[in-house]
């Protein structure tokens, strides 16, 4: 069985600033930059990711040069009707956030095993299929 990774926007976000936690931004640049299965990423990430690194202070440029490589590298999960209506399912079943149900609704669609990411914690699968783990523990 193949296994898809879904990249949450907080793993990009250290991968590519270097900051006061070395650890966390070399651990995250070696998931993105040398993990040899497929990842996925969706267009949530993409506008999450522009937004975090603007209030960084980085440039324009910069940021779009970034994305660009991330569309180019990854597999893109459109946010489609399907997903957002899982998203409701997601948020009452299992008490995320709208914008966490929506991180994980993706994933599901895109038929994904791991979701990679620091904010969610939860130790069973969703829905028999997706597993959550924090890269950095």
């Amino acid at each position: 069985m193949s296994v898809k990774l879904f990249v949450d926007t907080n793993i990009w976000i250290y991968a590519h600033l270097e900051g006061e936690d070395d650890t966390k931004h070399q651990k995250a640049n070696i998931l993105v930059e040398k993990t040899m299965q497929p990842l996925v990423i969706s267009t949530q990430v993409l506008h999450e990711y522009y937004s975090a690194m603007l209030k960084n202070k980085m440039t324009d440029e910069w940021i779009q040069t970034n994305i660009e490589a991330m569309i180019e590298y990854c597999e893109i999960q459109l946010i489609t009707l399907s997903i957002i209506r899982l998203t409701h399912r997601i948020k009452v079943g299992y008490q995320f956030s709208y914008s966490d149900s929506l991180i994980i609704a993706s994933a599901l669609d895109a038929g994904c095993n791991i979701l990679y990411s620091e904010d969610l914690q939860i130790q069973q699968p969703i829905e028999n299929q997706l597993q959550i783990l924090n890269p950095f523990c």
